[in-house]
């Protein structure tokens, strides 16, 4: 069994924090500290109940006041930094939890700390109450750190604004429209940075499942300006291009009516037992005297507690057939127990997609 995250925040990691912070606390007392971290009820936290209980104890040993305790956290920071910790490192998403708790109503201080903090440790969760607090003011800020020259803060113009990032608090405005978001992603949209720029084309798959037609007008305005540019649309596309969007697969060169045969599909494992894979092959060949620029998927249609099937896309290739050329494919899906999918036994289905369409589908049963 592989370690629970929430493992992350042990006595060896609150250990070696102590020890910094006593440099920059000198009445501060480890000891105790640590009485309050692992006080009753601590094993039955979970990663984010673990965060935020760091948080709240870090706060007992800070001046009280917000003005004086966040020049204290900076001063950590930077010795945290001077010892070596590692940054964006997940154990220490208690500091910008910290703002979130403690600094709402001092909106200038708190995004004042961001900018400093997030480039140590991603303030992308804490920002998102700011921002349903203060959409003009803290959209503003975003914007302008989309410029600023250290890439952990323009990813946070990025990543603290997705309309849909995942364990975090919604925006339901921003999912309502993202009209606003659009001047941030127009500054990010050629990146130096591959971390910034992940981001980005994260942010636009989110629009994407919401509002196609604005990332699709992106695709247009945006086209052929950058190498990096045309990366971020591809992969911001990818929910749409799964599926089968014909504008989508279009732009990226993928025609759905296409000389493409495909035969001889088989499911290899009729019954596939949890813990083993399920096998299965077919042969595709470009039946034309041309080349043929060919996206390859298959569709799994897992059973739902419901009984009812559920498609998730995976993706095998995108290359370009010869002409007359033709592939035998074999493909595996494990079906090994993963903490983020419960499988339910019984009939589930899989297909075979070629440039957006499915073309074979076929029946297999999952058993004990």
């Amino acid at each position: 069994m592989p370690t629970p995250l929430k493992d992350v925040y042990s006595f060896s990691f609150y250990d070696r924090f102590t020890q910094v912070l006593q440099t920059v606390l000198p009445s501060f007392s480890p000891e105790e500290f640590l009485s309050h971290i692992f006080a009753e009820g601590w094993e039955k936290k979970e990663l984010k109940e673990r965060m935020r209980h760091t948080a709240q104890v870090l706060h007992l040993f800070l001046p009280s006041a917000f003005g004086q305790a966040v020049p204290v956290l900076l001063h950590t920071i930077e010795r945290l930094q001077e010892d070596n910790f590692p940054v964006q490192h997940v154990e220490f998403m208690f500091l910008p939890d910290y703002l979130e708790v403690y600094g709402q109503q001092d909106l200038d201080l708190s995004l004042q700390a961001m900018e400093v903090m997030t480039q140590f440790i991603s303030c992308e969760f804490a920002i998102r109450p700011f921002l349903l607090q203060y959409p003009t003011q803290v959209l503003a800020q975003m914007q302008a750190w989309s410029l600023h020259e250290h890439p952990a803060v323009r990813r946070l113009a990025s990543e603290g604004s997705r309309p849909r990032l995942p364990w975090a608090v919604a925006l339901p405005f921003l999912k309502r429209d993202p009209a606003p978001l659009l001047p941030i992603l127009e500054n990010l949209k050629a990146d130096p940075s591959d971390f910034v720029r992940r981001s980005v084309a994260n942010h636009l798959n989110d629009i994407s499942k919401d509002h196609p037609a604005v990332v699709l007008h992106l695709l247009t305005q945006w086209k052929g300006q950058n190498p990096l540019t045309h990366w971020i649309l591809k992969h911001g596309c990818r929910t749409l291009l799964k599926q089968g969007h014909p504008e989508a697969l279009r732009f990226f060169g993928y025609e759905r009516d296409v000389p493409l045969a495909l035969r001889d599909f088989q499911v290899l494992t009729s019954q596939v037992r949890v813990g083993q894979e399920l096998r299965f092959s077919f042969v595709l060949k470009n039946t034309s005297g041309f080349p043929q620029k060919v996206r390859l998927e298959y569709g799994l249609y897992y059973q739902k507690a419901n009984q009812s099937l559920a498609r998730k896309v995976f993706k095998i290739s995108e290359r370009e057939f010869a002409p007359e050329e033709e592939a035998c494919i074999i493909r595996r899906q494990s079906f090994k127990p993963i903490s983020t999918r419960t499988f339910h036994l019984g009939p589930h289905r899989v297909s075979v997609i070629v440039n957006g369409q499915e073309r074979e589908m076929a029946d297999f049963t999952l058993v004990p």
